[in-house]
């Protein structure tokens, strides 16, 4: 089963983001404990796109920033080095109590003692995403896009992005684009514009080409009932997965492909992996494996990620989901929040547990 895109494309992926920045302690430690910190440029939407951007595919980032800031400086540079191209207004902060990139305060865990994350995300200039500093027609038109990957975070952050997404879905249906959206959902997001929200989110995933979401996300946005409680084994849990799924697709049988992933977490440090994915009218699963952990944040963008990368090069459907599982699993071995490839054979050396030195 394939996706038929848009072919003569300036860009393969692009997607819409609040960039921001995260700051992690040293060697594992919590942060009420830490005199040491690394920074670091992140965004949920980013992690997916470096997954085609490192394996050489053009790549567009749609955001905002800060007018003058040096966070902002480095958020660029970032994403030049990353190999993405970025196009967005830059904001004037309005005086020191105004607009600022937003700040994601995380520790790893350790052990048995799990990650603790804190979201700071007062003044986000990323809320200020508005259509009106787009041109849709060219983006989607002119220069062409064969998926535009769309989040929940981002649909969510305010008024103004509800609006920019669902304008982002409309042009794309317009223009051939295919569209991707995981639904992250985050009830501090949602509290007081369920009614709002809720609409929003229907209509972009009611002509969603690939839909992602775990059981709560499907649940909470859409109020689709989740997979049955209970089941003693592995396969009885898988199979209450794909009646969620099937129900998913019943309410937006535009989609051609659902997406969710599995993961059981044993320790900080090691968890098993894995997924399901509805193609067409075919499953694939993995079934989780073991896999080792330096940060578990990004994991899940990575799946997202390298599933998307299977579909832009038009692989068989068994493979999105390999190589999506490879690349959520690699984003992991990483300190920094998304994968970085150097090559496919990377990835598909993690898929195959083949971890031998490479001379």
């Amino acid at each position: 089963m394939g996706i038929e895109l848009k072919e003569n494309c300036k860009y393969s992926l692009v997607v819409p983001t609040s960039m921001g920045v995260r700051i992690t302690p040293a060697e594992k430690q919590p942060v009420h404990s830490s005199n040491n910190f690394v920074l670091q440029v992140t965004s949920a939407e980013t992690n997916v796109a470096s997954i085609s951007s490192y394996l050489g595919l053009p790549v567009k980032v749609l955001t905002t920033f800060v007018k003058g800031s040096p966070i902002a400086k480095l958020i660029k540079s970032n994403l030049r080095s990353r190999f993405m191209d970025y196009e967005g207004v830059d904001v004037d902060q309005g005086g020191p109590w105004g607009y600022r990139h937003q700040f994601n305060i995380a520790d790893s865990g350790f052990g048995h003692r799990g990650p603790r994350v804190h979201n700071d995300r007062a003044g986000e200039v990323g809320r200020t995403l508005n259509v009106k500093d787009f041109d849709l027609d060219r983006i989607f038109g002119e220069e062409g896009v064969q998926i535009v990957h769309l989040s929940g975070l981002i649909a969510a952050l305010s008024k103004e992005t509800s609006t920019f997404c669902l304008e982002l879905a409309r042009a794309a249906k317009k223009y051939g684009t295919k569209i991707s959206f995981d639904l992250n959902f985050r009830a501090s997001f949602w509290k007081g514009r369920e009614e709002e929200l809720r609409a929003a989110f229907t209509e972009i995933a009611s002509v969603s080409d690939i839909l992602v979401g775990n059981e709560e996300d499907f649940q909470l946005c859409f109020g689709i009932k989740g997979p049955e409680a209970g089941g003693e084994g592995l396969d009885e849990k898988i199979e209450n997965f794909k009646e969620m799924i099937g129900r998913v697709k019943e309410q937006f049988p535009n989609a051609k492909v659902f997406a969710t992933t599995l993961r059981e977490v044993e320790s900080a440090l090691k968890h098993k992996w894995g997924g399901i994915m509805l193609a067409g009218d075919e499953w694939h699963v993995v079934k989780p494996r073991d896999i080792d952990i330096i940060d578990r944040i990004g994991g899940g963008d990575g799946f997202v990620g390298g599933m998307l990368y299977g579909i832009l090069k038009n692989w068989d459907a068994e493979k999105w989901i390999q190589f999506g599982w490879a690349t959520g699993a690699m984003a992991t071995t990483f300190h920094t929040d998304y994968a970085q490839p150097a090559d496919e054979e990377m990835v598909w050396s993690i898929w195959e547990g083949n971890a031998r030195v490479q001379r």
